[in-house]
């Protein structure tokens, strides 16, 4: 995989030119690009299309990013160890796993 560098995003590419499926990503890098993409965005000054290229690709960045952290919720739910055995604790902002 190679680096391609489009106005001022980074864009991870594979050898056909265009830049990975978001689905992909690792949350990670999927979060570096959409955080460069609004940044690119916020510029302003773009071409039309190249605005929704770039709105399109944020959308479904913030999706990726959003799977994977309800799926990183649902393991570290999973995990929680409380006594001996492993059980499932909810987690709010009210209520901290200590006091669960």
């Amino acid at each position: 995989m190679r680096t391609r560098v489009t106005g001022t995003t980074d864009e991870r590419a594979t050898d056909s030119g265009s830049p990975s499926p978001p689905d992909e990503l690792s949350f990670d890098d999927a979060l570096a690009e959409l955080q460069r993409t609004i940044a690119e965005l916020e510029t302003g000054n773009l071409p039309l299309e190249r605005t929704l290229a770039l709105h399109e690709r944020g959308a479904a960045l913030l999706e990726r990013c959003e799977t994977l952290l309800r799926s990183a919720e649902l393991r570290m739910r999973q995990l929680v160890a409380k006594g001996s055995t492993l059980e499932t604790v909810e987690v709010t902002e009210d209520r901290t796993i200590d006091e669960a």
